[in-house]
C-alpha cells in the first residue's frame, strides 16, 4: 500500500553538516536513551511511561495509531483510511476474521507506524540529546502477530511475510536501552476492557489477551533481554513511579549495541532516520499477498485521489488552493 511522507519531512542533515563538525556524542547525558514500556492492553503502561518521562526529563511518545503518518506530515486532520493502510482497528476487534484481510493489513501497517515512530525517537535522541520513552516498539510488535495467528485471525503466509519484512527492517535499528514490562493478568485486562468507554473493546476474547501475555513472557522478553535491560512490575508496582525511577538509577546499561556507537555510526544512523521514505520502504517487499497487495490500477486511483486533496498537488508552499502565495519565490 501507499505511504505518504510529504515534503514536510525533507532532509536537513547531511555529509556537509558532519564535515563541518556536527557531532552527537557531546549531547549525550545520563538519560539520553530509548526506553520502551510494554504490556498487554489496558495494563497502565501509558500512564507509567508519561509519568516516568516527566520525572526523568525525557520525551514521552504515546503509542502510535493508524493515523500516525498524518501527524508526521503535519496534516490538519486525519486523512481517509485509503491513505492510512486501508485498515481499521475497530473492525479488527469486532470482526477479527474479516474475509477482506483487515487483520493482517492492520498488523503490517502498525509495524510500519511503530518503525516510523521509532525512527522519530532515535532522531530526537541523537539531534537533541534528550531521551525518549515509548509505549511499545517495533521490537515488541510481534506479540500481536503471534496472538493473531494463534487465534486464527491471520494465515500462515501472513506470518511468513511479516517475519520477512521484520527481518530486513529491524536490523537497521538498535533496540531500546531498557524495556519495562507491566505484568497484568489477562483476566484483569479483560475486566478493564469491559469497563472501557470504547464499545469495540468490551468483547475482546480472553484467549487473545492470554496469547499476547504468553508471547511477551515466552518470546519477547527472553529475546530482548540479550541486548536490553529489562524491568518487570505488576500493575500496582507500576503505579509507584518513584520506585521505578529508583530502579532505573541502579541499572548500569552495560550490554547491547548502543555501547559500540561513536560519532561516525551516529552520523549514518541520523542519515537513515531522517529519511522517512527510506524507513517506510524497508517494510515493503515484492511479494504477492492478497491481504495487502494493491494492483496497478488501484494504486493509480489512490495516487491521483491523494494528489487531488487540498494542498497535495504540488510540494509544500506551491499550492494556491490552500492559500500559498508568491509561489514563484519559493
Amino acid at each position: 500500500f501507499c505511504v505518504h511522507t510529504g515534503s514536510v519531512r525533507s532532509l536537513q542533515y547531511g555529509w556537509l553538516a558532519y564535515m563541518l563538525g556536527e557531532r552527537t556524542t557531546p549531547r549525550l547525558k545520563q538519560f539520553s536513551k530509548i526506553f520502551s514500556v510494554d504490556g498487554n492492553l489496558a495494563s497502565g503502561k501509558g500512564a507509567l511511561a508519561q509519568k516516568l518521562a516527566d520525572k526523568l526529563g525525557m520525551l514521552y511518545m504515546p503509542e502510535p495509531d493508524t493515523f500516525y503518518l498524518d501527524k508526521m506530515t503535519q496534516e490538519k486532520g486525519p486523512l481517509p483510511v485509503e491513505f492510512n493502510g486501508m485498515c481499521n482497528l475497530e473492525k479488527f476487534y469486532t470482526d477479527p476474521k474479516a474475509a477482506d484481510g483487515n487483520s493482517y493489513r492492520l498488523q503490517h501497517w502498525m509495524y510500519t507506524m511503530r518503525l516510523l515512530q521509532y525512527s522519530d525517537a532515535i532522531e530526537h535522541l541523537i539531534t537533541t540529546g534528550q531521551g525518549v520513552i515509548l509505549e511499545r516498539s517495533p521490537f515488541s510488535d510481534m506479540v500481536f502477530l503471534e496472538a493473531m495467528f494463534k487465534q486464527g485471525y491471520i494465515r500462515k503466509e501472513c506470518v511468513e511475510h511479516y517475519n520477512e519484512i521484520k527481518g530486513i527492517s529491524i536490523c537497521e535499528f538498535l533496540p531500546p536501552h531498557l524495556v519495562i514490562y507491566v505484568d497484568v493478568p489477562a483476566e484483569e485486562v479483560q475486566k478493564k476492557l469491559k469497563q472501557s468507554g470504547k464499545s469495540y473493546l468490551q468483547n475482546v476474547p480472553l484467549a487473545y489477551l492470554k496469547s499476547i501475555e504468553d508471547c511477551y513472557k515466552k518470546s519477547f522478553l527472553p529475546q530482548i533481554s540479550g541486548t536490553s535491560e529489562v524491568l518487570a512490575y505488576d500493575g500496582s508496582q507500576a503505579q509507584d513511579v518513584d520506585k521505578v525511577a529508583e530502579d532505573i538509577e541502579y541499572l548500569k546499561f552495560e550490554k547491547g549495541p548502543w555501547l559500540e556507537q561513536d560519532d561516525i555510526s551516529y552520523h549514518h544512523m541520523r542519515m537513515l532516520v531522517e529519511d522517512k521514505q527510506n524507513v517506510a520502504t524497508l517494510t515493503h517487499i515484492p511479494r504477492f499477498l492478497p491481504e495487502i497487495t494493491v494492483g496497478a490500477h488501484e494504486y493509480d486511483k489512490l495516487y491521483f485521489a491523494y494528489k487531488s486533496l487540498p494542498g497535495k498537488k504540488y510540494a509544500s508552499g506551491y499550492n494556491a488552493d490552500i492559500g500559498d502565495k508568491y509561489i514563484w519565490l519559493k
